[in-house]
């Protein structure tokens, strides 16, 4: 699946930084365009991936480029002021080799949490391909103004965007880890399961039971929002070399099956993007991921199957994506349209209790 990424603000450029590096590195074809925008030259500056041509910085006349303070208010105002600026630069080359859009943004900040949804409303209106966002929910301890940002925010972005996966830095920050260096961590986390999930469909080897972009959207399909689940495990050298030169290990199937079966278990279970019931999901997506050679059609199977009874017979799509060169077997699960979700709970209080005392 081929993407256009736009990190939007300090986070979601950071990530969409994070982004462009997997793909030179795994020589994944996933990233068509990766553009940075932002109001805040210095943020832009320490970018490492994207090309300076494909950095934008927005609202120099209201910001003199020193960023909008936490205002997400404002942060709309100069997307929805330099709109036309945005759209110049996203629409140039390569466009029609995309399969969806995905806008990044740390819902807590001023910049992104602003822009993000006058940006997805932009490019509805002018593509047709789907806009997906991926948001940061701010960790607690940032504040409360932090989490009244994304709360609005967050209904912003739902009601323009396609779908909206949320990463919750409240649940993967490390005890004892300041927000700064918990960062690095959290952005590896994140690139890690998406490039799993959009690379599916671009791998050269032929897989048992290929997953196309066509799955990945059709799953993302009837919005709201979304979190993925992980588990890896790194294959033994002994019998990953007897499979290289076509060696059959007794009971290697069974293994096969059981791994993938147990790695998925692991991945609904272990830490989602977004803690939440996942049950309460309208549709489900696993991939497994790894040498062809370790990969099993009938652990996949099993594994919808189990995937099916956890959401109650709804939609639930699979597949494998071969990585010859892979020395791990990982498993990610996406669960679309989630609904019950106690941190959401938690910033919907917050708001409303702010909105409360400001009447």
């Amino acid at each position: 699946m081929k993407i256009f990424v736009i990190g939007y603000g300090q986070a979601g450029g950071r990530i969409a930084d994070v982004f462009v590096e997997y793909a030179q590195k795994t020589g994944m074809n996933i990233v068509v365009r990766a553009v940075a925008i932002n109001t805040a030259q210095a943020d832009l500056m320490g970018l490492k991936n994207i090309p300076m041509g494909d950095r934008l910085l927005i609202g120099e006349a209201l910001t003199k480029g020193h960023g909008v303070g936490k205002d997400n208010e404002l942060g709309a105002k100069v997307a929805t002021e330099d709109i036309f600026t945005i759209q110049s630069a996203i629409d140039t080359r390569w466009i029609y080799q995309v399969d969806a859009f995905l806008i990044i943004a740390g819902l807590g900040g001023g910049t992104g949490s602003g822009g993000a949804p006058v940006l997805a409303r932009r490019l509805q209106k002018v593509y047709e391909e789907p806009v997906y966002g991926l948001g940061i929910l701010p960790a607690k301890e940032e504040g409360s103004l932090y989490s009244l940002n994304a709360a609005r925010s967050l209904m912003n972005c739902l009601n323009e965007m396609d779908n909206l996966f949320l990463f919750d830095n409240d649940a993967w920050k490390k005890g004892g880890e300041s927000i700064k260096e918990a960062f690095a961590d959290i952005n590896e986390e994140i690139v890690r399961r998406f490039g799993i999930l959009f690379g599916a469909g671009e791998s050269n080897e032929v897989g048992q039971m290929v997953v196309d972009a066509a799955e990945v959207i059709n799953t993302l399909k009837g919005g709201g929002i979304s979190t993925i689940g992980y588990a890896s495990e790194e294959i033994e050298r002994e019998g990953f070399m007897k499979r290289l030169f076509g060696k059959k290990v007794p009971g290697e199937d069974l293994d096969k099956v059981t791994r993938i079966t147990s790695l998925v278990r692991r991945a609904v279970a272990g830490r989602l993007t977004l803690p939440c019931d996942v049950s309460t999901a309208e549709k489900a997506l696993m991939i497994a991921a790894g040498p062809p050679g370790e990969l099993s059609r009938k652990g996949i199977e099993k594994s919808k199957v189990r995937i099916e009874e956890l959401i109650r017979g709804k939609e639930v799509r699979g597949g494998d994506f071969p990585l010859v060169k892979g020395q791990h077997v990982s498993t990610i699960v996406l669960f679309s349209g989630v609904s019950d979700v106690p941190r959401l709970k938690e910033l919907q209080k917050i708001a409303e209790c702010r909105s409360s005392e400001e009447h």
